[in-house]
């Protein structure tokens, strides 16, 4: 199978990431202030519980569908056992996590009394099953997904400001969010014959993906409890009302982690595919240049939505939601932990086959959050539920750091640290000053991003940074092929 070119992968997986972020940053500022933070908590706090049902019937197979279907992608045969096996099994998970959900549904009054709310919502669980969106993952289909994807999201985003007008319609938002969101694995399931044979191919052998599945499964429950522990545990010790601040600091911080994991993401099949084939060199050329790009991305983003949270949160929320500008910057630095673990997790460690070391990481990241969670909830409300998170994924960095020590400190070493804090030092002064022109906060983030980012790169240009001359030179060396035509 012809391999497909890692930086049209990058790009796709960038558009596709952003986009379902994107989204909901659009009509955010419109639901948020129809809906307030008590009908936006409802629709988070829901979809928060569903997210454990969801996790519980994915196992550990997002992930693990990845690994396995890249490392056959050249044999159609033994790629359409693979996919059948892993389905069927997905299909049983799938069957017996509604079962659960239905009993919870109805011993639980705090979701009982949202009962329409919480069955919308679990129809994600359906959707991820029959999407299989790990097959078109490992055979590197990103710009069919992310071609597909866009189209439900255009179609939702019309439905959007078509169908909520008032602060009662939360429920017809959690609908069109999980339409925005999964319709797209319907056009997958319809398509899948383009990819595998759908013909029982039997002989199947289930044991072989237990392990493996398993090991992905309890990595995405550590991750899943310290990334929606938060929003559960404010929705019960606190309210919605908690919950709907702190979700409008989310959706600004996992737009920008769109941007800085895109890269990770894609190289998942290609590291697979290069370990399977004992291309070590090209493995560990591909993860230097990952986090040397992470390191370049996530640390201006981060200051720069540290210094400007208020703009941010008041355009994107409005002034019912000020107190989400704390736990936004709290949340800022995550961007940063989960952008490197991102890429020695997901790109090295698992094809390295160590999947362990990943979930130690993140049960202990888990673990912390839970801890600090009990503590600062009560206390400090949405600014505790940050703090917990921002300490559990500096927890997760640090223990995957001394796992891969040895194979990645030249790779850490290698990056410019004085020029990016130059960069950003340089670029958050003169962007500040913008503040002082007392705009509104759609002028001042949009005049404080051109600022400061021109800044950072003018920086890095000046000082020959390797990753960001290459991208130039490639950018000018096409402009100039082009005019040349």
């Amino acid at each position: 199978m012809k391999q497909k070119s890692i930086k049209l992968n990058f790009i796709m997986n960038a558009i596709l990431q952003i986009s379902a972020f994107i989204f909901p940053l659009i009509t955010f500022p419109y639901v948020s202030r129809i809906l307030g933070p008590s009908g936006t908590g409802n629709v988070s706090f829901a979809t928060s519980i569903v997210t454990y049902f969801a996790l519980f019937a994915q196992l550990g197979i997002p992930t693990y569908g990845i690994r396995a279907t890249a490392r056959v992608r050249d044999d159609k045969k033994l790629l359409s056992k693979t996919v059948q096996e892993i389905f069927i099994i997905n299909a049983v998970m799938c069957v017996l996590a509604y079962f659960v959900f239905f009993v919870v549904l109805n011993l639980v009054p705090k979701m009982y009394n949202d009962k329409v709310l919480f069955i919308i919502i679990s129809s994600t669980i359906l959707f991820n099953s029959v999407g299989m969106d790990w097959l078109y993952k490992g055979l590197e289909k990103y710009t069919y997904i992310t071609f597909v994807s866009i189209i439900f999201k255009f179609i939702a985003l019309i439905l959007m400001f078509v169908c909520v007008h008032h602060k009662n319609d939360y429920v017809i938002y959690g609908a069109i969010s999980i339409f925005a969101a999964s319709a797209s694995n319907i056009c997958n399931l319809v398509n899948i014959h383009k990819l595998i044979y759908i013909k029982p191919i039997f002989n199947y052998e289930f044991t072989k993906h237990f392990r493996p599945i398993m090991i992905f499964f309890a990595m995405s429950c550590a991750t899943t409890i310290y990334t929606n522990l938060d929003t559960v545990m404010l929705g019960f010790m606190k309210d919605n009302v908690e919950v709907g601040y702190y979700n409008a600091a989310i959706k600004i911080k996992n737009v920008l982690l769109g941007v800085v994991t895109s890269l990770g993401t894609v190289l998942l099949p290609r590291a697979s595919y290069y370990i399977e084939n004992n291309m070590y060199s090209e493995f560990k050329r591909i993860a230097g240049k990952a986090l040397n790009f992470v390191v370049l991305i996530s640390f201006p983003l981060c200051l720069y939505f540290i210094l400007f949270a208020k703009e941010g949160v008041l355009f994107l929320s409005g002034d019912a939601y000020t107190e989400a500008i704390l736990p936004m910057q709290i949340l800022m630095p995550t961007l940063i932990f989960i952008g490197l673990t991102n890429i020695m997790g997901i790109q090295m460690l698992i094809p390295l086959g160590r999947e362990k070391v990943v979930l130690y990481s993140e049960i202990a990241g888990a673990i912390v959050d839970l801890v600090i969670n009990i503590i600062l909830i009560p206390i400090l409300a949405s600014a505790g539920a940050a703090i917990g998170t921002l300490v559990a994924e500096g927890v997760v960095w640090l223990v995957q750091y001394q796992a891969l020590k040895e194979t990645v400190k030249e790779s850490y070493l290698k990056i410019k640290y004085i020029p990016i804090l130059l960069g950003i030092i340089l670029a958050g002064i003169l962007s500040y000053f913008i503040k002082f022109l007392y705009l509104n906060s759609f002028l001042t983030l949009m005049l404080s991003a051109v600022v400061f980012f021109a800044t950072y790169f003018i920086v890095l240009t000046m000082a020959k940074e390797s990753l960001i001359n290459e991208i130039e030179y490639q950018i000018i060396n096409k402009f100039i092929t082009k005019k040349g035509k």
